[in-house]
């Protein structure tokens, strides 16, 4: 008996997930415009925030990367890349935070951009949904071509 799941339901798998996330995460992100710059700076006055949120982000997104393997076909390329986006955006936050929270910080300074791409983000994430969460249609079998038990002649 075989415990390896086929690469189409895996990436379903994560992009039921990985959707939703995106486009809960995206859309608050757009609604709290306004306090983006807050609270970017209240990120960056605790030291420690930046380590520990980059070290869940690089669990998380190494979960990705090592449980899904497959890059055949749109959404599964898309999970793979997000998991990619997610390990090196934890690297950066890691090593680099004040570099890192200063891009945050001219991203967010520049509204209509930081929308515009927060937007971009949302509709990946609705397409990781849609994909995660449409009903999946079973092949059809053909019809017998003749019935079994009817004995052939010789």
């Amino acid at each position: 008996m075989s415990t390896t799941r086929p690469p189409e339901l895996r990436t379903r798998m994560f992009a039921r997930v990985l959707g939703p996330f995106l486009v809960v995460f995206t859309a608050t992100t757009v609604a709290r415009a306004s306090d983006m710059r807050k609270l970017l700076s209240d990120f960056d006055s605790k030291s420690a925030l930046p380590l520990v949120t980059g070290g869940f982000l690089l669990l998380a997104s190494l979960v990705i990367i090592g449980l899904h393997q497959c890059w055949r076909g749109a959404p599964a390329v898309t999970v793979s890349v997000v998991g990619w986006v997610f390990a090196v955006r934890a690297l950066l936050l890691m090593a680099f935070p004040h570099a890192f929270m200063a891009a945050a910080d001219a991203a967010v300074r520049m509204t209509a951009l930081w929308v515009s791409g927060d937007v971009v983000v949302g509709v990946v994430g609705l397409y990781l949904a849609y994909v995660g969460w449409k009903p999946v249609t079973s092949p059809s079998t053909p019809a017998p071509t003749s019935t079994p038990d009817v004995p052939r002649a010789a």
